[in-house]
């Protein structure tokens, strides 16, 4: 996965769209926890075994990769914006 290149790209289409007003620390963080509850709302009432089988159904597996995706995005927009270097934060951590 190459992090600056998806950065850059969502940096684009951002700027494209005029939402750069509505990109702070605030609303991204936010957004990243509304995504997150969209995925934890998939799995909120399946037991542990049907979670594990969710990529059997193409409908509920397209709707996580979905939410996963969102989630991604979110996270690489704040990272971007605070400027934290994603990969070391982790290595870090």
């Amino acid at each position: 996965m190459n992090i600056e290149l998806l950065q850059k790209k969502i940096r684009e289409f951002v700027q494209e769209r005029d939402w750069e007003k509505y990109h702070n620390p605030k609303n991204l963080s936010m957004a990243l926890a509304g995504e997150a509850g969209e995925l934890l709302e998939i799995f909120q009432w399946l037991a542990p075994a049907e979670s594990s089988e969710i990529k059997n159904n193409p409908q509920a597996y397209q709707r996580t990769k979905h939410e996963i995706a969102d989630i991604l995005v979110y996270l690489l927009r704040l990272s971007d914006k605070l400027e934290i270097d994603l990969e070391q934060a982790v290595l870090e951590k």
